[in-house]
This record gives C-alpha cells, structure tokens and sequence, in this order.
C-alpha cells in the first residue's frame, strides 16, 4: 500500500521560506512522476512543480518559477519542495503526489498517488 506522508508546512510572513518534505512508503522514489500540487481555498487545484523518472527534469508552473525547486532524494525515498520569497497568494494546501495518469496537466493534475496535505499559510 502507497503512503504518502508530507510535512514541514507552517506559517510564514511573505519573503520567507519553507521546505516540503514528503516521505514515500510502498512506493520507490525517481521510479515516476512524482509533483507539488496545491489548493487554496474556493480555488481548484493546481500543479505547482513536477520531476521526472528518475529525477532528470523538473517543471514548473509560471507563478512559481524562480522561486520554488523540487527535488528527490532516493536514499531517503522523500520528495522535497523548497519555497523562497512566499507571496500571499501561495497560501494553500499542499500535496505531493506520485505516478502521473493520462490527461494529467497544471491546470488539472491526475495522479495515481496523493498525499494527506501540508497547510502553507503565507501573511503579507
């Protein structure tokens, strides 16, 4: 049975930081997909930044490029989400997220997997 696990959410004032961790168990970590979605409230959901198989590329979504970094560590079988210089408008739910399905895309991201959610609450 997949488990995802995250943490490290909280609450920030804007240009701070905050680092993701999402801890995987029943599943190998670089064998897929794996991404950051996010939800704020009255808002649908979003992909927020993804990594291929076996870590070889990342994307990101335009509101957050330059400013967040996914990353993966094997040995650790963990996902990682660095955020830096936090905007209000980054407050949601954050979920990690693993084995992309068909149709997947940043607009409406459709994965196997999904964690139970990190709050990130940013204030200005």
């Amino acid at each position: 049975q997949v488990h995802l696990v995250e943490s490290g959410g909280g609450s920030v004032q804007a240009g701070g930081s905050l680092r993701l961790s999402c801890a995987a168990s029943g599943y190998t970590v670089g064998t897929d997909t794996m991404a950051w979605t996010r939800q704020a409230p009255g808002k649908a959901r979003e992909g927020v930044a993804a990594i291929s198989t076996g870590g070889i590329s990342t994307n990101y979504a335009d509101s957050v490029r330059g400013r967040f970094t996914i990353s993966q560590d094997k040995a650790k079988n963990t996902l990682y989400l660095q955020m830096n210089s936090l905007k209000p408008e980054d407050t949601a739910m954050y979920y990690c997220v693993a084995s992309r399905l068909p149709g997947s895309s940043w607009a409406s991201p459709q994965y196997q997997y999904w964690g139970q959610g990190t709050q990130v609450t940013v204030s200005s």
